[in-house]
């Protein structure tokens, strides 16, 4: 066990170093086949370069979003710098915002952003299925989800969505789609009190204007039936006109007695005072509606343009019951109009609202594929598989046939040749090229007579003309 670990040999350093020096001799003898190897490499690597199709990438930043977990943070970060010193309270702040399960609206955003929803929409909107070439609405939200990705920097709280695509434009447009539809999903999604108030007050003022609309109805039917515009005012009119009127009648009633005392009842200023007398009586009995103020004269009443006196203590009662209904359904609708205005206000203030940082627009320089690196790998990589394959076609050349390894390869391969054709068609070019090419399994004791006669089995066909170019040399 312990040679195993022991230090080699000068021979066995030699005979390596000797083994690295006859690789090298054999890759720079075979330079010229190498170099058109570069050059085919380089050629067929640009080509396939040329046609991978390039990718832009479209960004936009969003502010974090300012929500109540964050106030909430925030007052107890400020508590606990209080007691202590540094960056530590934001920190126990931090914490304890995890501990408690309070979510930022930041990482919330993120989960909109990537669900299905969302994929879907924009899936839509851009025919994604039509330009990934997806026929199923799953691999196209699968393909979609590896274009994009949205991120939340975890200490300044800011989102970034990167949206790759082949074309520049809709890659932007992709991106201000993404901020698009987070706005609206956010706001539909909402489920803040002042939300949940504004909608129960939208259905409470739908039924308190119908209510107001069907009373100021009653109420304009009533007055404009009875003529009834304002009882109170008038009232007050009335009682003042019939006191006027009164007074006059009074005062004629005077001036008729003391014409009467003078002259008969045939003076013409008799006559003319007593038909004043009789119309204002007239007037007066109207005013009160007394019927039998006016019977005398024997004439019929006609319907009369304003309700009585005796008529308006009636309508009142009617009229101030419609009035008060009127004004307590206005009181309330105007009420629940000011509560709606500041619950909208509240849930403006409440829905996290997404602000842009950074707009996204139309990037001009690829981030894929890198065509020189590629380039450059792949024909340093095919150079390599090919100092790799002369060193083992060599080392292939140079194992006895007798190897029970070599032999194990060449039955391998002799197999899979043999049904490579057995399965490829009769008379196509893949068969006639597969029967070309391939190595044959040992024939049998042959091999050894051909290997004897043509000398030492080391030598190889390189070796030999290396050998010889040095001999020349």
């Amino acid at each position: 066990m312990l040679q195993a670990f022991a230090e080699p040999s000068a021979e066995e350093v030699q005979q390596s170093r000797e083994r690295r020096i006859s690789q090298l001799r054999l890759i720079w003898h075979s330079r010229s086949k190498l170099g058109r190897v570069f050059l085919w490499s380089l050629a067929m690597s640009t080509l396939m370069t040329l046609l991978i199709r390039d990718r832009y990438e479209a960004v936009t930043r969003l502010m974090p979003p300012e929500g109540q977990t964050g106030s909430a943070l925030a007052m107890l970060s400020a508590f606990m710098n209080k007691g202590t010193t540094g960056g530590t309270g934001g920190q126990v702040a931090g914490l304890a915002g995890d501990l408690l399960g309070a979510k930022s609206s930041g990482g919330l955003f993120v989960g909109v952003l990537e669900s299905q929803t969302v994929k879907d929409r924009l899936i839509a909107e851009f025919d994604l299925r039509r330009v990934y070439g997806d026929s199923k609405i799953e691999d196209a939200r699968d393909t979609l989800a590896k274009h994009t990705e949205a991120s939340e920097e975890r200490k300044s709280g800011i989102i970034t969505i990167r949206v790759t695509d082949h074309d520049p434009k809709r890659a932007a447009a992709m991106a201000t789609a993404y901020v698009k539809q987070l706005d609206v999903l956010v706001a539909q999604v909402s489920t803040s009190s002042a939300r949940r108030e504004r909608i129960f007050l939208e259905s409470r003022l739908q039924s308190v204007k119908q209510d107001l609309d069907a009373a100021a109805r009653k109420f304009s039917d009533f007055a404009s039936k009875n003529t009834a515009i304002d009882v109170p005012a008038q009232g007050r009119a009335m009682v003042e006109a019939a006191a006027r009127l009164q007074g006059e009648l009074i005062a004629a009633e005077s001036i008729l007695r003391g014409l009467e005392a003078i002259y008969t009842d045939e003076n013409v200023r008799v006559r003319s005072m007593r038909a004043k007398v009789n119309e204002l009586r007239e007037q007066l009995g109207k005013l009160g509606g007394d019927a039998d103020a006016s019977a005398g004269l024997q004439f019929k009443e006609a319907e009369p343009m304003y309700p009585s006196i005796r008529r308006l203590p009636i309508l009142g009662v009617t009229y101030a019951d419609l009035y008060r209904q009127t004004k307590i359904q206005e009181a309330v609708y105007e009420l629940l109009t000011q509560q709606y205005e500041l619950a909208k206000v509240q849930e403006a203030k409440e829905i996290p609202s997404v602000k842009v940082l950074d707009a996204a627009v139309v990037p001009t320089k690829k981030i894929f594929p890198p065509r020189f690196l590629l380039v450059a790998l792949l024909t340093l990589a095919c150079l390599i598989l090919s100092c790799f394959w002369v060193v083992g076609k060599e080392s292939w050349e140079r194992t006895s046939p007798q190897d029970s390894g070599k032999q194990f390869l060449q039955e391998i391969a002799g197999t899979l040749h043999s049904e490579a054709i057995r399965i490829a068609p009769d008379g196509s070019f893949l068969r006639r090229i597969i029967s070309r090419n391939g190595i044959r399994p040992p024939v049998g004791p042959d091999v050894e007579t051909v290997a004897d006669s043509k000398g030492p089995v080391d030598e190889s066909p390189a070796v030999a003309r290396a050998a010889r170019n040095t001999s020349a040399d």
